[in-house]
């Protein structure tokens, strides 16, 4: 009787293969094939061949070649309490799903009784009576629904799809956590270079203030030389303590993100030690990269659980039917509980059709499908950002490029400018003004070639970013 009753649900769950589903198609992506070219934009280069397929994620270690920074960003995808939550949410949206996933089968519960009776007997004394019973049951509540029009099944589908969107979720996350630290490194990096440029200039502009004290002490300078070479000075230790506030700050910023206090030996001297690094990106022709994106596919997945709600409410409109049922023994021995001629078996099935329920079945169909058009739009919004991403970052590389060898050779061609005229003034050919602007001039390029080559590298994670870990083909 047992077989019978598993027979029975097993041969149940073979009847439900109907889906109300609309057949799911991928929407097209409303964007270019190919990515902006011409001024400023970054000409396109093939990317190796190991990684020509579209699929292919580009490991961020093979961009971030300092092993310094390498171990900063192992230490923060360990650490970093919002990437946890974000793992937590995961394991949360799973169980969520198995969960649901659940009510595609019965529930079998095993149980046994016993009862023992005492009543008087008509003619005197009394008669004892015992009766066992063991079994197995579907149990009444909850009742098992026969999934004929698949409504279990496509809410245990979307559930499926929202644990699949909760997890590109994460992916999103860790990637730009790993952007996050990359950059908050380099800010530190790029404060501390300014910091060293602002000490060197205040200590260069000391010595030349020296030099002008005694010209004007012997009767050569003026007193306004004096005092331009004194707000060289002071200007240079002016910078000097706002940009070591910068650095402690972008330290601070570091160590949020790792999730603890980086020793002074794990962070980044200056920016010309970890610029050097960074590795270019190949970027392929091909703009489809981006549908492999974490959260393009996070919004993809949430476009398949929509698709899938359409179904359950379809089928809502169907009749359900519920089974319970039970099948074991009885007897007064338990020697004899489970022989063929003492067993018991039900089986109940029940079925409700829906005829008035006030429009709520339909509003429901209403509302999946506008939830299932909002999910398209949010999926094609989040492609075409994900282009832009892409393609300002392409800009910037290409405009950067030029920027940094002008901005190289400014400094170079301002660096010769200081020495020449810091020659005539020592020789009394000319005046201490075209000192201090040779100076300031220098001092301005050098902060500007930082910034430059901060732009510039920065560029290439945010590049790295956009382009979800992945290297086009």
């Amino acid at each position: 009787m047992i077989r019978r009753l598993i027979s029975g649900v097993s041969a149940a769950a073979l009847l439900a293969g109907c889906s109300l589903a609309p057949a799911y198609h991928r929407p097209v992506a409303p964007i270019p094939a190919t990515w902006p070219a011409g001024a400023p934009y970054a000409a396109p280069t093939s990317p190796p061949a190991a990684a020509a397929a579209p699929a292919a994620v580009a490991d961020w270690r093979t961009l971030f070649t300092d092993p310094k920074l390498i171990a900063v960003i192992e230490t923060a995808l360990s650490e970093n309490r919002d990437l946890r939550a974000t793992v937590a949410n995961v394991r949360a949206a799973r169980a969520q799903f198995e969960a649901q996933r659940s009510t595609l089968f019965p529930t079998l519960q095993a149980g046994a009784s016993a009862t023992y009776s005492r009543t008087p007997a008509p003619g005197g004394g009394h008669v004892e009576t015992r009766e066992l019973a063991a079994g197995l049951s579907v149990p009444a509540v909850p009742a098992w629904e026969l999934d004929l029009f698949g409504r279990q099944r496509n809410l245990s589908r979307a559930a499926f799809e929202q644990y699949l969107a909760t997890d590109e979720g994460r992916q999103a996350a860790q990637l730009s956590l790993i952007a996050e630290t990359a950059n908050a490194y380099l800010a530190l990096a790029a404060n501390r270079s300014l910091q060293k440029i602002s000490q060197a200039t205040q200590q260069s502009s000391e010595t030349t203030l020296g030099l002008t004290q005694s010209r004007f002490d012997a009767g050569v300078a003026s007193e306004l030389d004096v005092s331009q070479a004194q707000t060289v000075v002071q200007q240079a230790r002016a910078d000097s303590a706002r940009f070591a506030i910068a650095a402690a700050q972008a330290k601070n910023a570091l160590d949020l993100l790792v999730g603890r206090t980086l020793p002074e030996a794990q962070t980044p001297a200056d920016l010309a030690e970890t610029a050097p690094s960074f590795r270019q990106i190949p970027v392929g022709v091909r703009s489809d990269v981006l549908l492999l994106r974490p959260d393009v596919l996070q919004a993809e997945h949430g476009l398949r659980a929509a698709n899938a709600d359409i179904g359950a409410a379809r089928a809502a409109f169907f009749p359900s039917i519920s089974l319970t049922g039970s099948a074991g023994g009885a007897s007064s021995a338990l020697s004899g509980l489970f022989r063929g001629e003492n067993s018991s078996w039900s089986f109940t099935p029940a079925i409700v059709l829906p005829i008035f329920t006030g429009g709520l079945n339909l509003a429901n169909l209403r509302g999946a499908g506008a939830n299932r058009d909002a999910a398209v739009a949010q999926y094609q919004g989040t492609i075409q950002a994900a282009f832009r991403d892409v393609a300002d970052a392409l800009a910037a590389r290409g405009g950067l490029a030029e920027q940094l060898s002008a901005q190289t050779a400014l400094v170079g061609a301002a660096d010769n400018a200081l020495r020449l005229s810091t020659v005539r003034y020592q020789r009394g050919v000319d005046t201490y003004l075209n000192t201090l602007v040779a100076q300031r001039t220098l001092y301005v390029a050098q902060q500007g070639l930082v910034n430059v080559q901060f732009s510039d590298v920065a560029n290439l994670v945010t590049l790295y970013q956009a382009l979800g870990g992945r290297i086009g083909g």
